[in-house]
């Protein structure tokens, strides 16, 4: 047996691994087989470093300097910037607005990772890869969320250290993994707040028991995807960098028990 067949994949069946790289966007074959010669390259959890090795694009997992790559080309990754008024279904029952109007320009059908409230904007990733849904989209997997609110007051340093410290609820007690104020005026405040819990409508929660009711929220980030200058109502796909974060943290999370999901 070569070198080559001890390999993941090793059958002829299987593709070049380094073709298999350049079809998935990651760099030319030939920076690709650079890339497999410096043990850059790993299937299923193992360093390849030759040439000749073969794999199975449907079934084995290959991740470049630690972050997963997308082998299923007929996968589609999109981020939404919700606006408010719309809920997070693609079929609402009550004939409100839902989220099938931003999805037209795409022939997969798209499922949303998550929900956030018919009055919450923001970042909403929208796919059709349910395996990534499916981990993403529950509490006890915990992705950390970034959320900027609008509440009623004068927000105080007080306050912000009471949301870090930990708050007191009905279904128990929360602490934001991060607070901090980022404007103040003599009627309302604005707070950014990033978090990993994924319980129903968190942030609007902990910030009425600190007296500061919520007037406006919006998603700033979810894991590893930021919203940047994305407008309201706008939808675009994921870059290959970043289907490969998300992949990579669907993937380190895969394995964990999962139950419920996050409505903010």
């Amino acid at each position: 047996m070569t070198s080559a067949d001890s390999q993941p994949g090793p059958d002829a069946e299987g593709v070049r691994l380094q073709k298999v790289l350049a079809n998935a966007g990651v760099a030319s074959r030939r920076v690709a087989e650079d890339m497999i010669v410096a043990g850059r390259v790993r299937v299923n959890g193992e360093v390849v470093s030759e040439l000749g090795s073969r794999i199975h694009p449907d079934r084995d997992l290959v991740d470049v300097d630690g972050t997963a790559v997308q082998l299923d080309q007929t996968k589609r990754y999109v981020m939404l910037n919700k606006p408010t008024g719309v809920v997070s279904t693609m079929r609402d029952e009550h004939d409100r607005p839902d989220l099938r109007r931003f999805t037209q320009e795409w022939s997969e059908r798209l499922y949303n990772v998550g929900r956030l409230d018919a009055d919450t904007s923001g970042l909403l990733v929208l796919t059709n890869d349910g395996d990534l849904a499916h981990v993403l989209a529950h509490p006890s997997f915990g992705v950390a969320k970034l959320y900027v609110a609008r509440v009623d007051g004068r927000v105080t340093a007080q306050t912000i250290a009471r949301l870090t410290k930990g708050i007191d609820l009905d279904d128990g007690p929360i602490a934001a993994d991060r607070a901090r104020l980022l404007d103040v005026s003599a009627e309302s405040s604005l707070v950014e707040l990033t978090l990993h819990s994924g319980r129903n409508r968190i942030v609007r929660r902990m910030l009425a028991a600190t007296g500061h009711p919520v007037t406006e929220l919006v998603r700033r980030r979810f894991g590893p995807l930021q919203l940047g200058p994305l407008p309201a109502g706008r939808a675009r796909e994921l870059t290959t960098v970043e289907v490969g974060a998300l992949l990579t943290l669907a993937r380190r999370g895969a394995e964990r028990p999962l139950a419920g999901q996050e409505t903010q």
